[in-house]
């Protein structure tokens, strides 16, 4: 899809996703993805790469103010990046290696993302069953599985987030919900958040060697979620997510649907 001159529906979804990622964690690659290949027609390959510079912009924003609210452990960010970094570059050689004009390449990427968002989806409407089944672990047992399952789960997030931009929310968050039963649910926010930056930033700089980036479509997007996930970082404190969950699980249900069916 070619595009020129400003476009405003570009920046208020950016506005409408900024908020939703600073209120919940999740919704960023989630849902601007999508948006860019189903709704505005954008390659799979170049809507994620962009996506991806979009979320690290974004959530180093969030990130800024998590960690002046006390909300960021730095601790768990590190074990995460040291599983997500590796995985991210193992990705992007792939991608490199096969050729992101590669039509396959495409279609690989257009099921991993809709394979992705139903991921997502079952993640956030089965998360207080995680959070159940993470709180019955003792703190023996949390503290000698913790950091090496971790370092796996960054490596995991490193390659999904990498080929689709989907997961460093939802899915990441639920795995840390169930690593660390203790941790209040603002601090698995705001750490979620701050792994996003490096992870997506990386992820985002690899794509943009590929050459996948569209930098007047970023722009636009930024314009509207700078000040979504300000807005949003500051009213996750008073925001209770119920109604959010659901209704996020199911619009990520259903775009996974369709980006499967028309693979």
């Amino acid at each position: 899809m070619t595009h020129s001159g400003f476009q405003v529906a570009y920046t208020v979804s950016g506005l409408l996703v900024g908020l939703l990622v600073g209120l919940t964690g999740v919704g960023g690659g989630s849902l601007m993805t999508p948006l860019l290949v189903l709704v505005f027609g954008f390659n799979p390959t170049s809507a994620v790469g962009t996506d991806l510079l979009f979320a690290a912009v974004t959530k180093s924003i969030g990130t800024a103010i998590h960690n002046a609210g006390k909300t960021v452990d730095w601790r768990i960010v590190g074990r995460l990046a040291s599983g997500s970094v590796p995985g991210t570059a193992v990705t992007l050689l792939a991608l490199a290696h096969f050729g992101v004009e590669n039509k396959k390449v495409a279609l690989v990427i257009s099921a991993a993302l809709g394979v992705a968002l139903l991921l997502s989806a079952a993640a956030l409407i089965f998360r207080n069953k995680i959070i159940a089944a993470g709180a019955k672990r003792d703190d023996a047992a949390v503290e000698r599985t913790s950091l090496w399952a971790t370092i796996l789960v960054g490596f995991a997030l490193g390659v999904v987030v990498s080929l689709t931009s989907v997961g460093a929310g939802a899915m990441g968050t639920v795995a840390l919900f169930f690593l660390y039963p203790r941790l209040p649910v603002i601090r698995i926010v705001g750490t979620d958040i701050a792994h996003a930056v490096p992870l997506t930033l990386l992820a985002g700089l690899g794509h943009w060697f590929l050459g996948t980036v569209n930098f007047h479509l970023l722009g636009e997007l930024l314009l509207g979620s700078i000040p979504g996930i300000i807005i949003g970082s500051y009213g996750a404190r008073y925001m209770p997510d119920v109604v959010l969950k659901y209704a996020l699980a199911a619009v990520l249900t259903l775009v996974g649907i369709k980006l499967l069916s028309s693979v």
